[in-house]
């Protein structure tokens, strides 16, 4: 069995691992792709099928995201601090870019007569993801809905961080290997259900989503304690790949989620130690962590490009326009999301936190 890494002692870990901000814009790039291919882009160009292997599984990204989030909450969380703090926090972060997105997205929807006022209040509270009708879920502005989740893990943290610290240390990676375990059993799970219904169970329901988290806290614990295994950083990356690749060939629900949880579960960490120990990491320089810095706002307004680009610019046709297209997309998309971060996200976090600080 490889032997644990030592990390040093719980007081002498920072607060912040850059390498997982850097890795954020990655999960965000692969979901643009994802639904750049699914938009038909490249297709009749003779490179669908390279597009499709490169980013056909680029929906898993979000899973990522939701390891992503249960690690850096626990990872980052103080004893002491009042759940209500926490949730501010949380709330002050996300918020403000969702409800500006929102605002635009449901008035162009408005404005084309296609906007649902069910669909958009449940959108605008972050309700969407617990509503298995696909109008709804994925209404307004569809990256949305994995914020929906967020909001529920959010809520919950404080209650499961409790839990989760409960367990003993020598029992850590047994509770990691059965959220794994538990993940890859949500499709089989959700067999009996009609198609539309077990693609909402296992992929967007909040409930079978949060096993993701709950595996991401619990994944910080082991890195706290000092129990994760000799992974390096390249190694748990080409796994990643490699769950990527072969997750596109799994019947059914399979290759939603369940064929990258393990892959994802073991790149998080090494990035994490990678950081801890001072070895090698590609996602800690300059440009990758201001990428990650903005990745928030990229995923929230990258499809609200697409949408504008398919419906008043012209449909790209052969390689080189769809290409050029594909580039001036993601472009357009940095940008926004630069101004979006610049503009939004940071002045409103500001002031939120500042306005709910205790006196």
């Amino acid at each position: 069995m490889t032997a644990p890494i030592t990390t040093g002692p719980p007081t002498v870990f920072p607060a912040r691992l850059p390498s997982l901000t850097g890795l954020r814009f990655l999960g965000a790039f692969v979901v643009f792709g994802f639904h750049l291919h699914a938009g038909g882009l490249f297709a009749g160009t003779g490179a669908e099928g390279v597009v499709g292997a490169v980013f056909g599984q680029g929906a898993t990204g979000v899973g990522f995201f939701f390891l992503l989030s249960g690690f850096v909450l626990t990872w980052s969380a103080r004893a002491g601090t009042p759940a209500g703090v926490g949730l501010r926090r949380r709330a002050a972060r996300v918020l403000p870019n969702h409800v500006v997105a929102w605002v635009v997205v449901f008035a162009g929807l408005a404005w084309l007569g296609g906007a649902s006022v069910l669909g958009g209040v449940l959108g605008l509270v972050l309700l969407q993801a617990w509503v298995p009708v696909q109008s709804i879920y994925f209404g307004v502005n569809t990256p949305a809905w994995s914020l929906s989740c967020e909001a529920a893990f959010y809520t919950a943290f404080a209650w499961l961080l409790a839990r989760v610290d409960r367990v003993p240390r020598r029992r850590l990676w047994a509770l990691a290997i059965g959220l794994m375990a538990a993940v890859v059993l949500v499709p089989v799970v959700a067999l009996p259900l009609p198609a539309d219904l077990e693609y909402w169970f296992v992929y967007v329901f909040p409930v079978t989503r949060a096993l993701e988290f709950v595996l991401g806290m619990a994944l910080a614990r082991i890195v706290r304690a000092g129990l994760w295994i000799r992974l390096p950083l390249w190694r748990a990356g080409a796994l990643a790949v490699a769950g990527y690749a072969v997750s596109g060939h799994l019947p059914g629900a399979f290759g939603y989620v369940a064929g990258t949880v393990v892959p994802l579960a073991l790149l998080i960490p090494a990035a994490a130690t990678a950081d801890l120990t001072g070895a090698w990491s590609p996602w800690r320089g300059r440009t990758a962590v201001f990428l990650g810095e903005v990745s928030f706002a990229f995923y929230l307004v990258h499809q609200v490009v697409m949408r504008l680009a398919e419906a008043f610019g012209p449909h790209a046709v052969g390689l080189g326009a769809a290409t050029g297209m594909a580039v001036a997309l993601l472009a357009c998309s940095l940008v926004l999301a630069w101004l979006l971060h610049r503009l939004v996200e940071r002045p409103a976090q500001r002031r939120l936190l500042r306005a709910t600080a205790p006196a």
